[in-house]
């Protein structure tokens, strides 16, 4: 917030849009407790923001912004109290259930349930009305609070216990809170963050952005993947495929993946989904599908928006948002980019040519096509097609890359994992992931590595302490296979998905070309 701060001071007006959006509820609420008219309490904050920003430069100390702004609402709203103008709209009135589609019913009832817990609060004490406004109604945190009413957060808290424990008298209902979280309003801060995994989700959590967050739990790169909506037997095979190949439990799956689809198809509740999403191939095809799938939705009021980043100050090799710390990632709230219909229509472009069973679409669309409007879209699935077995060897690139580390003498999983991860980071390859290539390469009749003291590999839900210690080796195989002299999908067969290609028998229909560096069609 203080670089936007700083940035709105010499007048940048991208910076000072950060502030409205970071202010726009605590000022309402501020507002409207004085003035007890929504209209008057809308008109009194715009012309509090057009006063900040002609007078910013005259703020000494940016720290302070929250309560010099603040003063600025009260001004503007003793001014609109002089000129004596009256209650237009009651509150309640404001609320937007926009993409939504209740019916009459359940409009009706929710109208009537917040009409009571508004007309509840305005029994309360204006420190305990403006505390519960705050915080439940807008989901600002206890210490953003504090900063702007200068109020210490214990003694906010102490304002909501006595605030709650004032409405069970006066609301018909057993759980208060449980009201509050179901009629959250959210105002400017009613967003929903859509993030990759759990570790960038517990750190978001941490005061870093405010709002809901959806962790979006997938591995569109293993597997078989579908461009339109998902049939129940397309879900029961990917769910089988996935089980199979890296142990994650069919049911486990299915429920999951429900579970996420169905939290997605509330996003009309929220003003703002905000898509966090890295560089990586295992991030760009979370992202593309997500943003296929939007582009087919009415997002009426809903503003989608998008942090992507490729690199971070001060980490040279960035694998991914999960590296940086709470106070790394809060120097990226609020970076995000509104998505436009250029993001939206690239990246559904790109899912559906991932999805396809010939890979010559993606490759030209990659590669002929404009893909600025999504910029880590053409390494990423460039490095994709890299996967499939090339003209060469029959090697993809993590095999091939795989070997030329035990050529190197690397002789431990735990060891190559590493580095083929970080000689593939475009791949954002999970341990899973390369576990199972591994498996590929040294089971079967025609084994590429040997693996001494290894007992069983790890999975989903089994780990397996002594893989972990095991020794890795080439094979004789091995090692003609990487002279050329042997095609290892000849020998041994193939059976994977590349996206929407499935690749079986021991020819392999499309291979991937290094010299030409794209995909190509093998001649039967």
């Amino acid at each position: 917030m203080l670089q936007w701060i700083e940035e709105a001071r010499k007048g940048d007006r991208e910076a000072f849009e950060h502030l409205v959006r970071q202010f726009s509820a605590m000022a309402y609420a501020v507002a409207y407790d004085k003035l007890r008219d929504a209209h008057l309490a809308e008109d009194a904050v715009q012309e509090a923001f057009a006063e900040a920003f002609v007078h910013l430069r005259k703020l000494r100390e940016p720290e302070a912004f929250p309560g010099w702004f603040k003063a600025i609402v009260i001004r503007q709203c003793n001014r609109l109290i002089r000129k004596k103008r009256y209650l237009t709209a009651p509150l309640y009135e404001m609320d937007n259930n926009a993409g939504s589609q209740p019916s009459v019913s359940d409009i009706a009832e929710r109208k009537e349930m917040q009409s009571l817990l508004h007309d509840s609060i305005a029994h309360l004490s204006s420190n305990l009305r403006i505390a519960v406004q705050l915080f439940y109604f807008h989901g600002y945190s206890l210490r953003e609070i504090s900063d702007y009413v200068g109020t210490s957060v214990p003694v906010l808290k102490k304002r909501l216990h006595d605030a709650r424990k004032k409405l069970k008298g006066m609301l018909p209902v057993a759980d208060v809170v449980s009201v509050f979280h179901d009629l959250y309003e959210g105002g400017e801060h009613a967003m929903l963050h859509i993030v990759n995994g759990d570790s960038v989700a517990e750190k978001l959590r941490q005061g870093v952005v405010q709002g809901d967050i959806l962790v979006w739990r997938e591995i569109y790169p293993e597997g078989p993947v579908t461009a339109g909506p998902v049939r129940p037997a397309e879900r029961q095979a990917r769910a089988s495929y996935l089980e199979k190949a890296m142990g994650i439990p069919t049911t486990e799956y299915i429920r999951l993946s429900e579970a996420q689809e169905k939290e997605l198809n509330e996003f009309g509740k929220y003003k703002e989904v905000v898509l966090w999403f890295e560089h990586d191939l295992f991030d760009q095809t979370m992202l593309c599908y997500l943003l296929h799938w939007f582009a087919r939705q009415t997002l009426g009021k809903t503003t989608l928006s998008l942090l992507s980043i490729g690199t971070f100050p001060g980490i040279e090799l960035f694998r991914g948002l999960g590296q940086l710390s709470v106070s790394q990632l809060k120097t990226l709230s609020g970076t995000w980019q509104t998505i436009g219909q250029s993001e939206l229509a690239l990246g559904s472009t790109v899912w559906e040519a991932y999805c396809s069973p010939d890979p010559g679409e993606l490759a030209q669309l990659i590669n002929e096509e404009n893909t600025t409007a999504l910029p880590f879209v053409h390494d990423a699935f460039q490095l994709h097609l890299s996967r499939f077995p090339s003209t060469f060897n029959g090697l993809g690139v993590v095999e091939q890359t795989t070997l030329e580390l035990v050529q190197c003498g690397l002789d431990r999983p735990t060891d190559l994992f590493e580095q083929a991860g970080n000689k593939l980071h475009w791949l954002g390859m999970g341990d899973l992931q390369y576990w199972r290539s591994l498996a590929n390469m040294s089971q079967g009749a025609s084994p590429l590595l040997k693996l001494e003291g290894q007992e069983m590999f790890p999975s989903y839900s089994t780990p397996s302490p002594s893989f972990r210690q095991c020794k890795v080796a080439m094979t004789e195989l091995g090692k003609r296979v990487m002279e050329g002299k042997e095609d290892w999908v000849a020998v041994n067969g193939i059976d994977e998905w590349y996206g929407g290609v499935h690749l079986q028998g021991r020819s392999a229909a499309w291979r991937w070309d290094r010299t030409r560096n794209t995909v190509v069609k093998k001649q039967q």
